[in-house]
């Protein structure tokens, strides 16, 4: 019962993420069309609303991949994985999240961190006239998605044990995302 409280509270935290990222893509728009108004109505551009267009592109990226990964819209090889047993793809997951996911999300996570305190600790801003300053923000997103990730890395690897074990079939019994 513990294993699937703690697959339930992950899911949760990955399900605020898509919403975060969600909002942040709402803002993405206005952003755009802020510039578009601007540059072609006005004839004025803003380097900083041109900066912040990229910084929420990230972020919206970023932060949408637990969300993607929760609900199975992440890459795999469809072709094989579709064909498996719920066991078999329970497998398959386990051992990707094991030895691929996990790894590579601790690791971009981990020199994340430095990166976004270098970063604060130089008081990076934008090299252009008009930037965006406190560009360590959005380079501390980084780490906090890559964890995230490995977050819902995890949920993933809990959910496939509990599949394992017979207590659950959630997830594996639904198609992933179609886009």
């Amino acid at each position: 019962m513990l294993l699937v409280n703690l697959e339930k509270a992950i899911g949760r935290f990955s399900n605020a993420l898509g919403t975060i990222s969600a909002i942040l893509f709402v803002l993405l728009l206005f952003n755009v069309f802020y510039d578009v108004l601007m540059r072609y109505v006005f004839n004025d551009v803003s380097i900083g609303m041109q900066e912040l267009e990229w910084h929420l592109y990230a972020a919206v990226f970023l932060l949408g991949i637990p969300y993607g990964l929760q609900h199975g819209g992440h890459v795999r090889v469809d072709v094989i994985y579709e064909n498996l047993s719920i066991k078999g793809k329970a497998w398959v997951d386990l051992f990707g999240c094991i030895f691929l996911l996990l790894p590579f999300t601790l690791l971009v996570g981990y020199y994340g961190i430095g990166f976004a305190q270098e970063s604060y600790a130089l008081g990076e801003t934008s090299g252009d006239p008009g930037g965006l300053s406190h560009r360590w923000i959005i380079k501390a997103v980084i780490p906090f998605a890559f964890f995230s990730m490995a977050i819902s890395g995890l949920g993933m690897m809990i959910r496939s044990i509990n599949v394992l074990r017979g207590v659950s079939t959630d997830g594996f019994s639904h198609p992933p995302i179609q886009h």
